[in-house]
């Protein structure tokens, strides 16, 4: 069996909210706009076309051309930059961080997941071109979250002061960190293209926005994907009427509070993923990315100097639209208005702050995207596959807690039965003649009853932990194989997408990798994949 498939709900590592979204929970119908079928996509597709204008496609064309310029893509990619100027024409998207070297290994799940959905959507519909967007986080700042990813076990981290928008940083020590890698990976053939890569993103390329388009460009250019660095000046024009409604009138703070209201009071008790500032905007200039706030009038740049007058900082708008980066509230909006949008796909954290918004752009007139929670994938190698099925392992098995699926294993592979229930059941029957006699003396010898009864049930349960940990001694030869195998499809006891970079598998399984993840992840399918290789 190549592949299997089982319910995000099941895996045990994914919020209630998001379980809740994916099961269609009336009580979060409130929060989207449509759920993420393919028959819904013809709505999504009309309500669309209605708020896009041939302005801002000709100069999301005109910025992708500029930005392109510089990087070898294929004709398929150039192809859909010039049909993104049709009004036929929409996107799908995602966007991520510009972790080095694509960070965990669930960057490629959300790109494969926005290729594979564009080719859906197009033999659904034909009339139309849909185009698979990848929205390159270049604003962001957290330079902490981005300068690492794991090698079997190891952190390949880059060393050095960081400060403003990640996507301006010199590559300048990315040497280092390429030397330290190559030493990891051995000399095979996939290891040298691994080092060759490695080699032409960070070391031949400036700048971390620059280095991060050639990186994703190499990996999935003959897909199509089309790579959006929004930093640009004439995209940021486009956004200028948000930019001022936020200075002026704090639209997302106040439609977004109101939502985060209405989420804390459903019974579910979900966890509110994102709070909305006054304003939610950052100033943004050189090295610097800091907070705007309104203070007495005076809209002021936390931790410098520079302020404005409400006058000045209009017209700072009108010159230099391009100083203000939205937040993690705003910037979902920024992308809805520049690209002529019909679906996000993310993880479920993002998702989950996305189910905030939908209030924010009804407010503002913006047509909310759907939203899809990107694929999922459990990669197991052939090795792996055979030794969870020579230990009877199933695929759900696998995903237990430690403790759990060891308790679980010893059980079933154990000569005597652990399970005491009966005796305890066997037990309560004997309590309950006690229950009757005491029933018909005085109250006391009841509760002496209960008191006995507990003390008891007690006993047999603590025989039978001490019953299953000899037996976990007897069998200390399979828990420890269970142990391993679980470690290494789960390491640090966490899912491997989140942990691993996809260098790791590259090494093992070269281009297949990237040509069987295009193959088999289907995004509208919405469970999680265990691929066998």
């Amino acid at each position: 069996m190549d592949q299997d498939y089982i319910r995000y709900q099941d895996t045990g590592f994914f919020s209630s909210f998001i379980c809740d979204y994916l099961d269609e929970k009336q009580t979060l119908s409130p929060f989207y706009n449509r759920y993420p079928k393919i028959e819904n996509f013809k709505a999504q597709i009309e309500e669309k076309s209605l708020s896009v204008n041939a302005q801002s496609r000709f100069v999301l064309v005109e910025c992708l051309k500029k930005q392109y310029k510089a990087t070898e893509s294929s004709a398929l990619t150039l192809m859909n930059i010039d049909s993104l100027s049709k009004e036929n024409t929409f996107t799908v998207t995602t966007g991520h961080q510009l972790n080095i070297f694509t960070g965990p290994l669930y960057f490629l799940y959300k790109i494969i997941s926005v290729i594979n959905l564009t080719k859906t959507l197009k033999h659904k519909y034909p009339n139309y071109n849909f185009v698979p967007i990848y929205w390159m986080a270049t604003e962001d700042h957290d330079f902490d979250e981005i300068n690492f990813f794991n090698f079997k076990g190891k952190k390949i981290q880059w060393n050095r002061e960081a400060k403003g928008a990640v996507g301006g940083l010199s590559t300048e020590g990315l040497e280092t960190v390429y030397n330290l890698f190559s030493k990891e990976i051995g000399g095979s053939k996939n290891a040298s293209y691994i080092k060759k890569l490695f080699e032409c993103t960070y070391l031949k390329n400036n700048n971390l926005t620059d280095a991060t388009r050639y990186l994703i460009n190499e990996l999935f250019k003959d897909y199509g994907l089309v790579i959006i660095d929004a930093a640009q000046k004439e995209l940021k024009q486009l956004f200028v009427p948000f930019i001022e409604d936020e200075l002026l009138n704090q639209s997302s703070f106040k439609a977004v509070s109101k939502t985060n209201k209405s989420v804390s009071e459903l019974p579910e008790n979900y966890n509110i993923q994102v709070n909305p500032r006054e304003i939610n905007l950052f100033y943004l200039r050189g090295n610097l990315r800091e907070r705007i706030v309104l203070e007495e009038g005076i809209y002021k740049v936390l931790n410098t100097k520079i302020s404005f007058s409400k006058t000045d900082i209009l017209k700072e708008i009108s010159i230099h639209p391009e100083r203000f980066s939205p937040n993690v509230i705003m910037r979902p909006l920024y992308q809805e208005v520049i690209l002529p949008n019909l679906c996000y796909i993310g993880g479920g954290g993002e998702l989950a702050y996305w189910l905030q918004l939908r209030d924010y752009f009804n407010r503002l007139s913006v047509t909310f995207p759907m939203l899809l929670l990107r694929n999922s994938v459990l990669i197991q190698s052939e090795n792996q596959f055979k030794k969870l099925k020579n230990l009877g392992i199933s695929n759900k098995d696998i995903f237990l807690k430690r403790d759990t699926l060891i308790n679980k294993k010893v059980r079933e592979i154990s000569n005597i039965d652990i399970d005491f229930s009966v005796q305890k059941e066997h037990l309560k029957q004997q309590f309950e003649e006690l229950y009757k006699m005491a029933n018909q003396t005085e109250k006391s010898f009841v509760g002496a009853v209960k008191a006995q009864e507990v003390k008891q049930l007690k006993g047999l349960s603590k025989l039978e932990k001490r019953l299953l940990k000899a037996q976990k001694r007897k069998l200390s030869d399979e828990v420890l194989r269970i142990t391993e195998l679980q470690n290494q499809l789960f390491p640090n006891q966490g899912l491997q997408e989140r942990n691993a970079n996809f260098s790791e598998f590259y090494l093992e399984y070269g281009d297949t990798l990237i040509l069987k993840l295009i193959g088999q992840l289907q995004p509208l399918k919405m469970e999680f994949l265990i691929l066998n290789f």
